[in-house]
């Protein structure tokens, strides 16, 4: 028998499995605080010895709060829109979105997001260049040496590149994010930013003193558990929504069967439809985001956790946060969000047809699953309609991770563990 070992590098924990390669068996899982605030390695190394097995490493990570990405785009509601979807589907947390010429207050605004990438797109290939010509320009010259991804017009994308590498930032060009007005391609910016991820993030976090965890880190998390939510649908042939609640956030991921009219008929959006999303609300958790919970409940009119006591809280109040946190992140995934005021929603998700429900995190985990998928399905005033009848099951052995680590180089045993859900 050959083995995997499979490790998610959170923020909180550190969770590891070992998986049989040859039928996708998970046969031990061992969980460990994280040691960021000495170094990961610590941590990671204690959770592959707790398994007591060897086999080939796979390790993701959100530690150190993930990939913050920054989006600029051509105008609100189309380019910068379509980038918005593709940002978050690529496991990052968006943390600003421009559209339209930069200038002095919006490059200053840029830089108070403190971005770790930032996602150049702009135009459909063929259309105008000028505005993602003016927006390299003036990233060139705002001294912000943040990464940089280009997906945007082919007509001038080269041109926009010598523009940021003249100025000495560092830039990965990649296929247009919306080469046709209603055509979404998601899939270059994805592995782009993804590997500029790898590249240069995970060393700028300083979550290690050396170069191993960087060698090791295969993946943003929430990339991983999306290529997991991806097998899943696929295998189960049905719309698949995943709710997973975490310390500092709430990730939303929904891979819903393709709707023709939707794609190419009257209720095409211009900015493109992606039937494999994911949202990350990073105001959202139980540990160092229950202060932004109790914020958005109030918002929401929903009834307010009691967060007095301070961390840790007990299991009651652990369950209310979770509960919370997820109602409103199903919200903002199903209802979509706006550019500002007066503006409509874009992004939004019809969830109606949603066969299997899945939930993740901690709190989950440890006994209340129930208690936070009955919050979420019982959601009749959130301005989204609910799936109806759909299977519910609570993802206890954490296998969504290690089936989106596993699924390019063994998508046997990948299927294997996302079968046994």
């Amino acid at each position: 028998m050959t083995f995997a070992v499979c490790v998610d590098v959170g923020s909180t924990y550190t969770k590891a499995c070992l998986v049989d390669l040859d039928d996708g068996r998970l046969v031990r899982r061992a969980e460990v605080p994280t040691t960021a605030a000495s170094d990961v390695l610590t941590g990671l190394d204690a959770a592959v010895a707790a398994l007591g097995g060897d086999g080939e490493l796979f390790v993701c990570s959100s530690a150190g709060g993930g990939l913050r990405l920054a989006v600029i785009g051509y105008e609100s509601l189309v380019t910068a829109e379509a980038g918005h979807r593709v940002g978050l589907s690529a496991g990052a947390q968006v943390v600003h979105v421009a559209a339209g010429r930069l200038d002095g207050r919006a490059v200053a605004a840029l830089r108070a997001a403190r971005p770790d990438v930032i996602l150049l797109v702009g135009g459909t290939d063929g259309g105008d260049g000028e505005v993602l010509l003016h927006n390299a320009g003036r990233l060139g010259t705002s001294r912000l040496r943040v990464p940089v991804v280009l997906a945007g017009n082919a007509d001038v994308r080269e041109q926009a590149a010598a523009v940021l590498t003249g100025r000495g930032v560092p830039v990965t060009v990649t296929g247009n994010v919306l080469p046709r007005i209603g055509v979404l391609d998601p899939g270059p910016a994805r592995l782009a930013i993804r590997q500029v991820f790898l590249r240069h993030v995970i060393g700028g976090k300083r979550l290690s003193r050396g170069s191993r965890f960087a060698s090791l880190v295969r993946a943003a998390t929430p990339d991983a558990v999306l290529a997991g939510v991806e097998l899943l649908a696929d295998r189960s042939g049905a719309g698949v929504l995943v709710v997973d609640v975490g310390g500092a956030t709430t990730d939303v991921y929904s891979a819903l069967v393709p709707d023709a009219e939707a794609e190419t008929g009257p209720r095409r959006d211009v900015a493109g439809t992606l039937w494999r999303s994911r949202t990350v609300e990073g105001d959202l958790g139980v540990g160092v985001g229950a202060s932004g919970v109790v914020a958005a409940a109030a918002a929401e009119k929903l009834p307010v956790p009691d967060i007095a006591g301070g961390p840790p809280y007990d299991a009651v109040t652990d369950r209310q946060l979770a509960a919370t946190a997820a109602m409103i992140a199903l919200r903002r995934h199903a209802r979509g969000s706006s550019a500002g005021p007066g503006q409509p929603r874009t992004g939004g998700r019809d969830l109606r047809d949603v066969r299997l429900v899945v939930g993740s995190g901690g709190v989950l985990r440890h006994g209340g699953g129930d208690a936070v998928l009955d919050a979420v399905l019982g959601d009749t005033a959130g301005g989204w309609a609910a799936p109806a009848g759909a299977r519910r099951v609570v993802d206890s052995r954490y296998v969504l991770a290690a089936a989106g680590l596993l699924a390019a180089e063994h998508p046997g045993a990948a299927a294997g563990l996302v079968d046994a859900l």
